[in-house]
């Protein structure tokens, strides 16, 4: 079991003030910055890198040259679009880990160099802890969860459950032992022969087929945790071996097997939640990261709730993927705390769930 560093709020003796927060994102291959006034997002510009699908994966050293071409207009726009003059900010938020560690290299600097000119304070965020305050921004058929809340956190370089108790105090119930729910998504994909991102076309071949037209194992692993390789490992050989009989048995079968994969997915992370729940008692669900976007996960916690009478929280599309809106609001908080960051901050590319 892993625990969480503690932040203890100061008192916010500015308690009325308006704080505008210019936030940015670029922990992989998309550059994204925000402005958020208070807790109220003004404008989130995303740019995303379509050089990528030709290499079926992100190409680190492309990614961070992008970033590099990306990061000043997307700030001019994103500032535009909010209708705020950099003048008027009133610190600097900045994605610090983890990610690709070029990629991570550019928005630091950036972010350092910005708040040195304006001369406004500088604020860290954990890219992880990101998506789980992605739910306190003010928007639009959005309800944040009140604590303690239980989330799941599944992207494509990640899988946890952790523990909220505060905005600064979480506890890591259980993660990955191998690879994160993504990568299974879009290693299977692969497997299938679709281009890359393959995760979102898995869900959207699954919803026409038949989740138990092939049955995949569930991985036996104690606790909280997960594991995806020996999932991955089973579909690659089960393939190998239908095609070696039939040549045409993914194009005949595309649909059933992309349903019973992200299903046979889906058993694995709904099984870990319902221990999860068992174990805390705590029955508020809340779910981050870019494979929060699929379908079948979240038409899975509505049913939960239901059956078992959890109250999920499923943030909008928006924020679901990597974007500086949720960096803004992680931002937001720690300006109201005082947590800010001296200019000897350097990026990370393995960053632990902390404040």
């Amino acid at each position: 079991m892993f625990y969480l560093c503690i932040s203890i709020f100061i008192p916010n003796p500015l308690q009325n003030e308006t704080i505008y927060i210019l936030a940015i994102e670029s922990s992989c291959d998309d550059t994204s910055v925000a402005v958020l006034k208070n807790d109220t997002m003004l404008s989130n510009v995303v740019a995303s890198q379509k050089i990528h699908e030709e290499y079926g994966g992100v190409v680190p050293e492309l990614a961070s040259r992008a970033h590099q071409q990306n990061i000043v207009p997307i700030t001019s726009l994103a500032l535009a679009k909010a209708n705020i003059d950099k003048n008027q900010l009133s610190a600097i938020a900045f994605t610090r880990g983890p990610g690709l560690l070029g990629s991570l290299l550019v928005g630091t600097s950036f972010a350092k160099s910005l708040s040195l000119a304006l001369g406004i304070p500088l604020i860290e965020v954990n890219h992880m802890q990101a998506h789980i305050l992605a739910h306190f921004i003010r928007a639009e058929n959005m309800k944040p969860p009140s604590f303690p809340f239980l989330a799941l956190t599944i992207s494509g370089g990640h899988t946890q459950i952790v523990k909220v108790t505060n905005y600064f105090d979480m506890e890591i119930l259980g993660q990955t032992l191998d690879d994160a729910v993504g990568e299974a998504f879009d290693k299977s994909a692969k497997i299938l022969g679709l281009p890359y991102p393959g995760g979102p076309l898995i869900d959207k071949y699954a919803v026409s087929g038949n989740p138990y037209a092939f049955e995949f194992p569930i991985p036996k692993v104690k606790d909280l945790d997960f594991s995806f390789s020996g999932l991955k490992t089973s579909i690659l050989y089960f393939i190998q071996k239908q095609t070696t009989q039939n040549e045409n048995f993914i194009e005949e079968n595309l649909e059933d097997l992309c349903s019973s994969i992200q299903y046979t997915i889906i058993t694995i992370l709904m099984g870990k939640l319902k221990k999860a729940v068992k174990k805390t008692g705590i029955k508020r669900i809340a779910i981050g990261g870019g494979v929060s976007a699929n379908s079948g996960i979240r038409k899975a916690l509505k049913d939960a709730e239901k059956a078992l009478g959890w109250t999920t929280y499923v943030p909008n599309f928006e924020f679901c993927t990597d974007n500086a809106g949720m960096i803004g609001i992680v931002g937001y908080y720690k300006y109201k705390s005082g947590q800010f960051a001296g200019q000897e901050t350097s990026a990370k590319a393995r960053y632990h769930l902390t404040s």
